[in-house]
């Protein structure tokens, strides 16, 4: 794996907020083709670390470094569409970016958003607004793929089809995934690595390496007897 090129790092990272600390010396690197899937408590620091990523908050110390040829695709975790302005899903999808048609008729077939191009996109469900917005990022052709909780707001059926159609981008258009999730059990099998944070790195690791850490039961312990259930269910049918 590494000898695969790194896209985006972080370098001891520090963020305070109202002194307290938010993100505590994060260093990491995402690299062609990996998925790493970033979980940790509410409050954990998930979206700050995002969004000292993309630029939009800048750290207290330390520095984020992206290769020459980064195009990032990002989702939001919130998004409301306002009710008083009117656009469709195909003028949402084509603001301020300039997309080659057939593109985008492939990408939103590829997502599931073909149908509701012409549909407002105020009256749209969770679910739908979820596709959108990756429709949207996969519009910029990156190559990094940044989605914070895409499959939260969503029923269990609408999270399983979501991820296993960010499972699909993944493979098929090899861009690299950093996940934002707190659902432990669906995440897991789809990871490369798995990143474990409470404002600072608790552990980091393969998906069934992490399991076995005693920080991550610690902070997952409510969650870890159906996480191992499902987990070794879904190992089981692999061989």
């Amino acid at each position: 794996m590494h000898n695969k090129k790194v896209l985006l790092s972080s370098h001891n990272i520090n963020l305070n907020h109202e002194g307290k600390k938010v993100l505590d010396d994060i260093s990491f690197e995402l690299r062609q083709g990996e998925f790493i899937t970033l979980i940790g408590p509410n409050g954990a620091g998930k979206s700050s670390l995002i969004k000292v990523l993309l630029g939009l908050i800048k750290p207290d110390s330390g520095n984020v470094i992206k290769s020459d040829n980064l195009k990032v695709g990002y989702t939001p975790q919130k998004f409301s569409a306002n009710e008083f302005i009117p656009i469709t899903v195909v003028d949402f999808l084509t603001l301020n970016q300039k997309v080659d048609l057939s593109f985008l008729s492939t990408t939103a077939t590829l997502t599931g958003v073909q149908p509701i191009l012409q549909s407002s996109l105020k009256d749209l469900s969770g679910g739908e607004i979820q596709r959108v917005l990756l429709t949207r990022a996969l519009l910029a052709k990156p190559n990094v793929l940044i989605l914070d909780e895409p499959a939260q707001n969503l029923d269990v059926d609408g999270q399983m089809q979501l991820y296993k159609l960010i499972q699909e981008i993944h493979q098929e258009q090899d861009c690299a995934v950093l996940m934002v999730s707190h659902d432990l059990h669906r995440v897991m099998k789809e990871s490369t690595q798995v990143l474990c944070l409470y404002h600072h790195i608790c552990c980091m690791g393969r998906p069934e390496s992490i399991l076995k850490d005693s920080k991550f039961n610690d902070l997952f312990a409510d969650q870890m007897d159906e996480l191992m259930a499902t987990y070794e269910h879904h190992h089981n049918h692999n061989h």
